[in-house]
């Protein structure tokens, strides 16, 4: 009893970001243990790939070491799926739900971890962010299952017509990538139903709730918030290239846009290029790709989605904000400015650190999969990104990584879940002394 009161008391006194880990922790290993159960499975899977597959559900990323649809029985799909919501929406936004469900005052500790949990810079309103994500969520999810059962019954009956656009309407929303078949969305790779449901569902998950809310309150473009207006335009823009340029070096590439119809090249283009920053699931081989392609989709992974989305990545609003600044030093002016509005100090600062702890992250992570695994550097960096961004593509290296390899990209997926801030402010000590130093400069370049 002593002990339990200790434990209660210690997890009291945690900073949110604590609290925050602890818990998304719990969750891996509650789904690890569930999942290893004979009721889950269909075969014999280790610990470790439960726990794998457990991470990769829970961070929302897609990367999968066994079949999800031949591995998993519905019971063991419906946990990865359960895995997935939470992961997804947020593990405070449904402790919410309930806090107000059973009719319990939301305390400041609360809002403070809901407040982390969205990545917002206050915590004015975030109860109400938190009422509206939930309510967006389950419409949204609610018709893109409809029309993809629409598309899908007639096809396959209405159970595993409707099952399947029940499994991937809440995976493509949560940007998981999970899919119940082996070559995820390949046999429809010119199918404009699926691929415009399936895109859309991750483009307003990853596009972030903020940004969301803005649009359904603001009237015009010029009364949104310039987090908005930057995400919009940015994932306009970010979209467009991206699709153009896998539309070009994929062109002639026979193992995947090669042997397909002009129509099918350019919606497999259109698709990949939506997917690559966050999703997972694709149209076509991602280990067909070539050289220059998978360098390209680097790029896109480790930008990922936006902030408060359901997405990883450095997050596109945090490559502007260092973009942004870099432009503004070459034009030798002191502030970031766009849209009439000045960029603070305060947010390139946190932008640069977002950016140089991911690139520690990754670099130490391809460091070590270049010692342990049988592969090419191309294929690791592939897949070091992937988890980072929490994508879940795979040019083929996912089942054959070795025990130090699943480790390693599980700890990768956890942190590009969290964010590395998240993990930082857990660790460091506030440094609340007043002392100023005089100024004296560092010669750099």
């Amino acid at each position: 009893m002593m002990m339990r009161n200790k434990f209660v008391l210690r997890f009291i006194k945690l900073s949110p970001p604590q609290v925050l880990i602890f818990v998304f922790l719990a969750l891996i290993f509650i789904g690890a243990a569930l999942l290893k159960i004979p009721l889950a499975t269909t075969q014999s899977i280790t610990l470790l790939d439960a726990l794998f597959t457990a991470t990769s559900a829970m961070t929302v990323t897609g990367l999968v070491v066994v079949d999800t649809g031949q591995a998993f029985t519905l019971f063991g799909q419906l946990i990865i799926l359960s895995l997935i919501q939470l992961g997804g929406l947020g593990i405070m936004t449904f402790a919410v739900l309930i806090f107000m469900a059973l009719g319990r005052r939301i305390g400041m500790k609360h809002r403070l971890l809901v407040q982390q949990a969205t990545n917002q810079s206050s915590i004015g309103g975030v109860i109400n962010l938190v009422k509206n994500i939930l309510i967006f969520s389950l419409v949204v999810e609610t018709i893109g299952f409809i029309i993809l059962a629409a598309r899908w019954v007639p096809d396959m009956g209405w159970q595993a017509g409707a099952y399947a656009s029940f499994f991937h309407s809440i995976s493509a929303f949560n940007n998981a990538g999970f899919s119940i078949w082996s070559n995820s969305l390949m046999d429809y790779v010119g199918d404009p139903v699926v691929n415009i449901v399936i895109s859309f569902l991750f483009i307003f998950g990853g596009i972030g709730f903020t940004v969301l809310n803005d649009l359904i309150r603001s009237k015009s473009f010029r009364e949104m918030a310039l987090h908005s207006k930057v995400m919009l335009i940015g994932t306009i823009a970010i979209n467009i290239i991206a699709m153009f340029t896998f539309f070009i070096l994929e062109y002639h590439n026979p193992q995947t846009l090669g042997n397909l119809s002009l129509g099918d090249k350019l919606w497999g283009s259109y698709f990949q290029a939506v997917t690559t920053r966050t999703a997972g699931f694709n149209s076509v081989d991602i280990g067909g790709i070539g050289i220059d392609t998978a360098f390209f989709m680097f790029v896109l992974m480790f930008i990922g989605a936006g902030s408060t989305s359901t997405g990883g990545g450095i997050k596109l609003t945090t490559a502007f904000v260092i973009t942004l600044a870099v432009f503004t030093f070459l034009r030798g002016k002191s502030d970031p400015v766009i849209y009439g509005r000045t960029i603070r100090k305060h947010i390139v600062l946190k932008a640069l650190a977002i950016t140089i702890i991911s690139i520690m992250i990754v670099y130490f992570t391809i460091f070590v999969l270049v010692l342990t695994e049988n592969a090419s550097f191309i294929e690791i960096t592939f897949e070091v990104l992937s988890a980072f961004g929490t994508v879940g593509l795979s040019m083929g290296l996912t089942g054959d990584l070795s025990t130090m390899g699943r480790i390693a990209i599980i700890f990768v997926m956890f942190l590009g879940k969290l964010g590395p801030l998240t993990l930082a402010f857990s660790l460091a000590q506030p440094d609340r002394s007043n002392i100023r130093y005089p100024n004296e400069d560092l010669y750099t370049g």
